[in-house]
């Protein structure tokens, strides 16, 4: 990199990419059920931490409230934030179900932790001089 560069820690390099990705990920329960307790919502936020860690992906951000959660993370262009998801959701679930599960079984029915669906959204961006190549840099 150019020593003119301030390095920002935000900004993470790869062999041949540097990148700041961020993406705000929310995740339902099945049927908006209001299973979690503060106590859950602490041992979900361990189990995504360790999920992101496995991905490579720093989990920046965790909130939840009785039927949802909202993640923050900064992941790598080489992890597909769907894999990520399915991940995430999954062992969630399987390990909630495992450790809560009178609760659980009191508050959803069926085989589902999770909703089906899920948002993604990108966070953050690059301001327009930032966007913009100097004009003795164009191609």
């Amino acid at each position: 990199m150019s020593p003119r560069w301030d390095l920002n820690p935000e900004v993470r390099t790869g062999r041949h990419v540097i990148h700041n990705l961020h993406a705000h990920l929310v995740f339902v329960t099945k049927y908006r059920g209001g299973v979690f307790t503060d106590e859950m919502l602490i041992r979900c936020e361990e189990l995504m931490r360790e999920v992101c860690a496995d991905f490579e992906v720093e989990l920046r951000e965790f909130n939840g409230e009785h039927d949802h959660v909202h993640l923050l993370v900064h992941y790598p262009p080489k992890v597909a934030l769907s894999k990520l998801v399915n991940s995430l959701k999954g062992v969630s679930a399987r390990m909630l179900r495992k450790e809560y599960s009178a609760h659980v079984r009191r508050c959803l029915w069926g085989g589902h932790f999770w909703s089906g669906s899920y948002f993604a959204g990108s966070v953050g961006g690059a301001n327009r001089a930032v966007r913009r190549c100097p004009p003795d840099r164009r191609h």
